[in-house]
C-alpha cells in the first residue's frame, strides 16, 4: 500500500489522468492531477509529493519543460519522477533519463505495471542503497548521506537521487573500478529495469554536473567506471 504517501500525475489526457489517479488512489496514495505545465508545477511547488509522473508528451514539448524547471529549481532539484511516454519511442525514453527521470513506462501500459515501478522507485529511494549519516569525501567532492547534499569545492550541486546514489558509491569504492552491473546493483537495485545504456546517461548528466571535477569520473572502456583521486593524472 502507498501509506498516504503524495503523488502529482500531470497528464495530457484528462481520462487517462483520472484512469491512473483511481488506481493510485485504490493503493493508498493521496494523487492530485494537472493537465499542463503550469497547473503541473503549481501543484508541485505546493504540496513537494514525494513523487510525479510526468506526461513527457505534453503539448508544445511542455512536459520537458516541467523536468528541466523541477531539475533547476534547487527546491525541487532532488524530487523524483517517472515519466510516461510513446511506444516504441527508445528517443523519448534516454530524453527523460537525461532530464533526470528515476524511470519512464511507455504507452499503453497497464496499469499493475505502472503501480509496480513506483513502488520501485519509492523503495530505491527510501534505502538509499548507500549507509546512512556519513558523510564521505573524494578530493573536492564532498557527500553528507544524511543530509543527501553533494558538495563540489564547498559549492553544493544540484542532483537527482540517482546522480546522488552514484556518486555516492563511486566516491566510497575509493578509486576501484565499478562495472555497469555493480553499479546497478548498489545505485539502482536489481528490480529496477536499468541497462548499461541507462547508466552511460546518467553518468553523463553527473559528469556534467561536477563541471571541471567531472573529468575524474572516468570511463573504463569495455568494463565500467572509476573515480579517480586529485592526485591522479587526468587526460
Amino acid at each position: 500500500m502507498g501509506m498516504s504517501r503524495k503523488m502529482v500525475v500531470i497528464e495530457g489526457d484528462p481520462e487517462m489522468a483520472e484512469r491512473i489517479a483511481l488506481c493510485l488512489r485504490k493503493e493508498g496514495y493521496a494523487v492530485e492531477l494537472a493537465h499542463n505545465e503550469k497547473d503541473g508545477l503549481r501543484l508541485i511547488r505546493a504540496s513537494m509529493p514525494d513523487l510525479v509522473l510526468l506526461d513527457l508528451m505534453l503539448p508544445g514539448n511542455s512536459g520537458r519543460e516541467v523536468a528541466q524547471k523541477l531539475r533547476s529549481d534547487p527546491r525541487t532539484a532532488g524530487l523524483p519522477f517517472i515519466v510516461m511516454t510513446t511506444k516504441n519511442k527508445e528517443g523519448n525514453m534516454v530524453v527523460g533519463l537525461h532530464l533526470g527521470a528515476e524511470d519512464f513506462v511507455t504507452k499503453p501500459f497497464g496499469m499493475t505495471e505502472l503501480v509496480a515501478r513506483i513502488a520501485t522507485v519509492l523503495r530505491r529511494i527510501d534505502s538509499g542503497y548507500v549507509s546512512p549519516g556519513r558523510t564521505i569525501g573524494s578530493g573536492p567532492i564532498n557527500i553528507d548521506q544524511e543530509r543527501h547534499q553533494a558538495d563540489v569545492n564547498g559549492n553544493p550541486v544540484l542532483l537527482t537521487p540517482t546522480e546522488f546514489r552514484l556518486l555516492s558509491v563511486l566516491v566510497a569504492a575509493g578509486g576501484r573500478v565499478l562495472t555497469r552491473n555493480q553499479l546497478i546493483d548498489q545505485a539502482i537495485g536489481t528490480d529496477s529495469i536499468a541497462t548499461d545504456r541507462t547508466i552511460d546517461v546518467h553518468l553523463t548528466a553527473l559528469r556534467r554536473k561536477l563541471g571541471e571535477t567531472g573529468k575524474l569520473l572516468k570511463t573504463v572502456r569495455g568494463v565500467g567506471y572509476r573515480m579517480l583521486s586529485e592526485s591522479e593524472e587526468v587526460d
